[in-house]
């Protein structure tokens, strides 16, 4: 049984930054493509980040460089370092564990409980 547990959202002004924390338990971590969505009120969820467990990354469209996708399979962490937040970044942050193929993220079954990510003045 996978359990993914996230970390380190909060309340952060225009500009500021966040790192966001997923440590996982069972499951094989180092084989797994591990990723980050986020989800806001009324929205559809979205994929912000994904990583492969050999390292290769994609981002979300929106993140335009701003956030880097990191993994530490001795830990069985993902983390998420978010630079330069917006207000419209303001939602939901939930840590999947999915599959890796065709240069994409795929969307697991194994999900975090999330963490609120919320940029206001």
């Amino acid at each position: 049984q996978v359990q993914l547990v996230e970390s380190g959202g909060g309340l952060v002004q225009p500009g500021g930054s966040l790192r966001l924390s997923c440590v996982a338990s069972g499951g094989a971590f180092s084989i797994s493509a591990m990723g980050w969505y986020r989800q806001a009120p009324g929205k559809e969820r979205e994929l912000v980040a994904g990583i492969s467990r050999g390292g290769t990354i994609v981002y979300g469209g929106f993140v335009k460089g701003r956030f880097t996708i990191s993994r530490d399979n001795a830990k069985k962490t993902v983390e998420l370092q978010m630079n330069d937040l917006q207000p419209e970044d303001t939602s939901v942050y939930f840590c999947n564990k999915g599959t890796f193929y065709d240069n994409k993220y795929h969307m697991g079954i194994n999900w975090g409980q999330g963490t609120q990510v919320t940029v206001s003045p």
